[in-house]
């Protein structure tokens, strides 16, 4: 087979909605994300990883190194944000052909959601890790397409490589696991408690794979589990430790769900509302069009679905009860408004709520049975805007926030400099002097100038007034953004300083007295004044 005669081999396993899922994707990942992907503007991680191999296997992600050495283990945010959205745009065919959608307007409406989502954004401040993460979401929904197509083995193994890149994408498969339960049951297929069992298979057959790999490779680097966001307790915690965060992971998905307005403000919660009762019309229109009321299956599944939906998108706080739940973990409620688009194409398509032509013709009485070609429209148009204006939002939203990691950027420089500067100025200070640099940037000198807090305060990576957040973060910065190359002293060092008198006697920065030596150690001290 010659190159061209793959890529039209290639070329016609794609059909137009898929080349659409595709191209909406990619071209609006572009339009979205576009300033993150021409700056070099690090986060405070990001400070520490400028090169960084991904070697996470003590955070459980043995797989991520792999995945990020195509773009090389270097901060390159144009190379590596090309990567990840041509993921994010493959990862929009996968869900088109999970949610079976033809409609160029939902296809268009749900890859936009898609790249637009903050969780996306604030993964966007971790951009050293990011095609990594977006190969993590391709795996997942890929895990849950191949148990469409009847190959949930297949289907395991890419769980367990997406749960082997960011544990977190786990609830994004396990939600649309349930959508594909209620599809599979409302068509009612052949077989079709097996294939609802395929799904079940698919992510026992994945979990323990994933796990299996995981206690392998520790063993043969001789490693063992982390502390950090309580990824230890994947062997320490026991069953009562897991059920015991039940409770609060209903708890939590309420309080998420309902009050932070999917985080774009309250533009976005008032479309959002009017989304959500425009689906809760269209899927009664449904359950009456197909008579799903007459079937005793109807309401098993959807107790179970009501109980299932809360934990399935907060299993995290199952697997690991200690996790910090911040906005990158959250990338799946983006389906909720996926399926709320869905379910109102679906009935405009699907039920006759809109007259279609075809070859028979249509009759006036399937257009009354779906509630008229009238209301049909009205559903469509109200849905499209709706959606159109929470993508909208969130675009905004990111891009306020990438706004502000250039302002932390801009203060974090204008700071380091004048401390570089007090540094060299100092009596005693010679090249290559022994520098102990503590605390953060104190809010008594300097007091929070942040505006975006209102639309980032979410946003982990985005928010906030500064980029330093330890000593480490300085002496990077330094470094990398500054030329200057510091002599810091160790931990050690710094503690025995930090309780001594003549520290505590200290101004904090820039204070008269906020840089001087101490036994031989140019001592900065940028904490608050007071202290506990």
């Amino acid at each position: 087979m010659t190159v061209n005669e793959l890529f039209t081999k290639l070329k016609d396993r794609f059909e137009v909605p898929d080349r659409l899922a595709f191209a909406f994707a990619f071209a609006s990942g572009l339009l979205v994300h576009m300033p993150a992907m021409l700056m070099d503007v690090p986060n405070h991680d990001g400070l520490s990883s400028m090169h960084f191999s991904q070697n996470m296997i003590t955070s459980g992600r043995w797989f991520l190194a792999v995945v990020c050495a195509a773009s090389s283990f270097y901060t390159v945010p144009w190379i590596i944000g090309l990567i990840a959205i041509t993921e994010l745009a493959l990862t929009a065919v996968l869900l088109r052909r999970i949610f079976d959608v033809d409609n160029p307007v939902t296809i268009f409406l749900i890859s936009t959601l898609l790249v637009s989502f903050p969780s996306l954004a604030s993964t966007f401040a971790y951009v050293f890790t990011l095609d990594g993460y977006m190969a993590g979401l391709l795996f997942a929904v890929l895990a849950v397409y191949l148990v469409k197509k009847d190959h949930f083995i297949p289907g395991g193994i890419s769980l367990a490589f997406s749960m082997g890149v960011y544990q977190a994408y786990l609830p994004f498969a396990m939600l649309l696991c349930i959508y594909c339960v209620w599809d599979t049951m409302i068509r009612s297929e052949k077989k079709c408690i097996r294939k609802c069992l395929d799904y079940l298979y698919m992510g026992i057959t994945g979990a323990v794979l994933y796990y299996v790999i995981l206690m392998i490779l520790l063993k043969i680097e001789g490693k063992v589990l982390d502390t950090y966001q309580g990824i230890d307790s994947l062997e320490s915690a026991g069953l009562s430790g897991r059920f015991a965060a039940v409770p609060s992971m209903y708890k939590d998905f309420v309080k998420f769900t309902f009050s932070k307005g999917f985080l774009a403000g309250n533009v976005c919660a008032a479309f959002g509302l009017v989304l959500a009762l425009v689906t809760a019309y269209a899927a009664v229109r449904m359950i009456i069009k197909g008579k799903l009321y007459a079937k005793m299956w109807f309401y098993w599944l959807l107790l179970l679905s009501i109980v299932l939906v809360p934990v399935s998108a907060n299993i995290v706080l199952m697997i690991t009860p200690n996790v910090n739940y911040h906005l990158i973990m959250r990338y799946q409620w983006v389906l909720f408004w996926m399926a709320a688009v869905v379910v109102c194409d679906k009935c405009v398509t699907k039920t006759g709520a809109v007259v279609r032509k075809t070859n028979e013709g249509s009759s006036a009485e399937d257009a009354s049975d779906a509630g008229g070609p009238g209301v049909g429209a009205l559903v469509s148009w109200i849905s499209f805007i709706a959606a159109f204006v929470i993508f909208v939002s969130y675009a905004v939203t990111d891009n306020i926030g990438y706004t502000n990691l250039q302002r932390k950027y801009e203060k974090t420089y204008a700071y380091a400099l004048r401390l570089l500067d007090r540094i060299e100025n100092t009596e005693g200070y010679y090249q290559g002097v022994p520098i102990a640099i503590m605390g953060v940037i104190g809010d008594d000198e300097f007091p929070p100038s942040e505006i975006t807090a209102p639309a980032t305060e979410e946003m982990i990576g985005l928010s906030g007034d500064y980029l330093i957040y330890t000593a480490d973060n300085y002496e990077a910065f330094i470094k990398y953004y500054m030329g200057a190359t510091l002599n810091f002293v160790s931990e050690e060092e710094e503690a025995r300083i930090y309780y001594s008198d003549e520290y505590i006697a200290m101004e904090s920065f820039p204070g008269a007295t906020s840089v001087q030596m101490i036994d031989g150690v140019m001592c900065v001290k940028t904490e608050d004044a007071l202290r506990d």
